[in-house]
């Protein structure tokens, strides 16, 4: 069967540039016949104006990139921006499948730095979500919640955690399809830039 979409394609590219000549030719004679350009030259022309620098309050912005890590900061009024650093994860034909965030929180509690992992919806969340560094003991986290955009879990890295992301070369975070549940998908966390993210991303409340 022809592909009828293409062939309108071809015909309206064809078309195009003939329509497109026949109109300059059209404005141009009724131009010369009606008006004198000496007369109109700054009539309908727009001068510009001043492009905006940078993002707005409330906006999300890119302050830096460090190695595979995105610093992503929030734009504020006093700009004390808050910032958090953020990994794009891919499946093996390059299309983005889950993210990681991250983001510091102060001394004095069980969790160095707090973490969140979003991965698509079609996601057995009573297999919970696993993150192995590098050839280490990994560990499981429980999903807290989905909506439209994915399921999400939410969860706290120890000192001795952000310690072995420091330390070492990637990730890998694995979740079972609902589809497949004798199944694994795992995707790869790069933790090439880690620490000069880290050292930079904004430090939480509690």
């Amino acid at each position: 069967m022809p592909d009828f979409s293409k062939s309108l394609t071809r015909a309206a590219l064809a078309v195009a540039p003939l329509v497109l000549v026949a109109g300059l030719a059209a404005a141009q004679t009724t131009s010369e016949e009606t008006t004198d350009p000496a007369e109109t030259a700054d009539e309908g022309l727009s001068l510009g104006t001043e492009a905006d620098a940078g993002p707005k309050v409330g906006e999300a912005y890119t302050a830096e990139q460090n190695g595979d890590w995105t610093l992503r900061c929030i734009k504020t009024e006093d700009g004390n921006d808050p910032c958090q650093m953020v990994q794009l994860l891919s499946d093996e034909e390059g299309s983005p499948i889950a993210e990681f965030s991250l983001f510091r929180l102060p001394e004095g509690g069980a969790a160095e730095a707090g973490a969140t992992v979003i991965v698509p919806l079609e996601t057995s969340l009573q297999e919970q979500l696993s993150i192995q560094v590098d050839l280490q003991t990994g560990k499981a986290y429980p999903f807290a919640f989905c909506n439209p955009v994915g399921c999400y879990a939410r969860i706290g890295l120890t000192s001795e955690d952000v310690a072995n992301y420091k330390r070492g070369n990637e990730a890998a975070i694995s979740i079972v399809p609902v589809a497949a549940p004798d199944q694994v998908v795992t995707v790869r966390l790069s933790l090439t830039g880690f620490t000069a993210s880290y050292d930079k991303t904004t430090v939480a409340e509690r």
